[in-house]
C-alpha cells in the first residue's frame, strides 16, 4: 500500500500575522518560498502516483517549488472556509468570544460567496478527498498520493483519516513548508512521520522522521 504525504504550503504574510486565512488569495513570502523549495529534498525519492493541490496560488506554488509537476487542483482541498472570522486573528475573537475554539465552535456567517463552515463541513470534504485516494493507496503496485494544501483542511484530513472526528484535528498542529506521512500498520492507518522539513544547504531528508530545526512560531493557514 502507498502512502499519504500531506505538504502544508509555505509561509505567507497572515501567517506571520495570525490572521485566518482561506479564500484571501495570499503569495508566499520569499521565506515561505525557501521553505517550499526546501521540501523538494524530502519528496525525492518517492514514487508519487497522484498529486493534488488546493487551487489557491500559496499552495500551488509551494508545489511548484517542491518540484512536484503538473499537481491536479481539488477544490475539496481548500482551506476552512472561515466566514466572518476571514483575515481576524484568534486574539481579536476572543475579545468578543473570550472562549470560542474554531474546532468546536465553527466561524461566524460571513458573506453569501463565503459563508464560513462549520467542523463536520470541513470534515466531509476530507473525506470526498480520502474517498478519491483510497483506490490507490490500496492498489499495491502503485505508489505514494501526495496532497498539497492548507494546514486545517490537512489537520481534519488526518483525523479523518485516523478515524477520527473532524474536531480531533486539533491535536495535530501542522507547520508551514513541512511534510507529513500517514501510512498503515497491521492495516489500520497510523501516522509515521509528521512536520517534515527540507534541511538546509546538504543535509540528507527523509520520511522517517521529523528534521529538528529552528522554527518561526506556528500561525494559521
Amino acid at each position: 500500500m502507498g502512502d499519504l504525504l500531506l505538504l502544508r504550503h509555505g509561509e505567507t504574510a497572515w501567517t506571520l500575522s495570525r490572521q485566518h486565512t482561506s479564500h484571501t488569495d495570499l503569495p508566499l513570502t520569499p521565506h515561505g518560498e525557501d521553505e517550499a523549495a526546501r521540501v523538494a529534498a524530502v519528496l525525492r525519492g518517492h514514487d508519487i502516483a497522484l498529486a493534488l493541490s488546493s487551487p489557491l496560488r500559496r499552495a500551488v506554488r509551494t508545489a511548484e517549488l517542491a518540484g512536484v509537476s503538473g499537481p491536479e487542483i481539488d477544490p475539496d482541498l481548500s482551506e476552512w472556509d472561515y466566514g466572518g472570522y476571514e483575515g481576524v486573528t484568534t486574539a481579536e475573537i476572543h475579545r468578543t468570544r473570550p472562549t470560542w475554539n474554531l474546532w468546536t465552535d465553527g466561524v461566524a456567517t460571513g458573506p453569501a460567496d463565503h459563508p464560513g463552515e462549520s467542523p463536520e463541513d470541513v470534515g466531509r470534504r476530507a473525506d470526498r478527498v480520502l474517498a478519491r485516494v483510497e483506490p490507490l493507496l490500496r492498489d499495491p503496485a502503485v505508489g505514494d498520493v501526495l496532497l498539497v494544501a492548507h494546514g486545517h483542511i490537512l489537520r481534519v484530513l488526518t483525523a479523518r483519516r485516523l478515524g477520527l472526528p473532524p474536531s480531533a484535528g486539533s491535536l495535530f498542529a501542522l507547520d508551514t513548508g513541512t511534510v507529513s506521512r500517514l501510512g498503515t500498520e497491521h492495516g489500520r492507518p497510523v501516522i509515521k512521520a509528521w512536520n517534515t522539513t527540507g534541511a538546509p544547504a546538504s543535509g540528507a531528508v527523509s520520511l522517517s522522521g521529523a528534521v529538528p530545526r529552528p522554527r518561526r512560531p506556528v500561525r494559521n493557514s
